[in-house]
């Protein structure tokens, strides 16, 4: 274990560190069958995975895995002068997976998913390139991944009054969306491929 790691875990014993490492590799194990494990009851262990939920130190995402189920995936690095504001702008859109506050030449690094790659340059055309607080755009699409990439979905019930990326345009008045560049917004209802309104969180 690094020295930052040994640091960051010091108020976590061995038990927790065991509780960590059961639910690392196995996340629908039992209660039961940890507390079989690491030789304490089960009340116990319910106690410890509260405290570590609580601290962050142990965290459950369910979704799927954009490259196993055919959706690509694309890493923006962009170089901005208001990182707050862009990182605002994607955090509710349903394309959006995670971004990074990062160092270096681009200072933020965004992930998008969608079922085309067409629909992810119109997002980094119409969104991000025109936005006269980003400097530099690089747009490079994810081949593979060493670890499995999880994208809790959300169906809408009712399509949204707004655009989720507060754009004052919305996908019908938009020309990647009329020409067939762009899949459009499934919060809004004008999700063109697929009639499932999801929401990728």
């Amino acid at each position: 274990m690094s020295l930052f790691l040994s640091r960051r875990l010091a108020r976590l014993d061995a038990k927790d560190l065991k509780i960590i490492s059961l639910y690392s590799e196995d996340p629908d194990v039992s209660q039961e069958e940890v507390a079989r494990r690491i030789g304490i009851s089960q009340p116990a262990v319910a106690i410890r995975v509260r405290k570590l939920k609580q601290m962050g130190a142990l965290e459950k995402k369910v979704g799927i895995d954009p490259l196993k189920v055919g959706f690509h995936v694309a890493k923006v690095d962009v170089s901005t002068t208001n990182v707050d504001k862009v990182l605002s702008k994607f955090v509710n859109c349903p394309y959006f997976l995670n971004g990074f506050v990062t160092t270096g030449k681009n200072n933020l690094c965004l992930l998008f998913m969608a079922e085309d790659l067409s629909t992810l340059e119109s997002i980094v055309d119409n969104h991000l390139r025109v936005d006269e607080d980003v400097k530099d755009v690089e747009f490079n699409i994810v081949v593979s991944a060493a670890r499995g990439i999880i994208a809790p979905i959300k169906v809408y019930e009712r399509p949204e009054d707004r655009p989720p990326c507060g754009s004052a345009v919305l996908c019908r008045d938009c020309q990647s969306f009329k020409d067939g560049s762009c899949a459009g917004c499934p919060a809004l209802g004008h999700h063109r491929s697929s009639q499932e309104k999801f929401h990728y969180l």
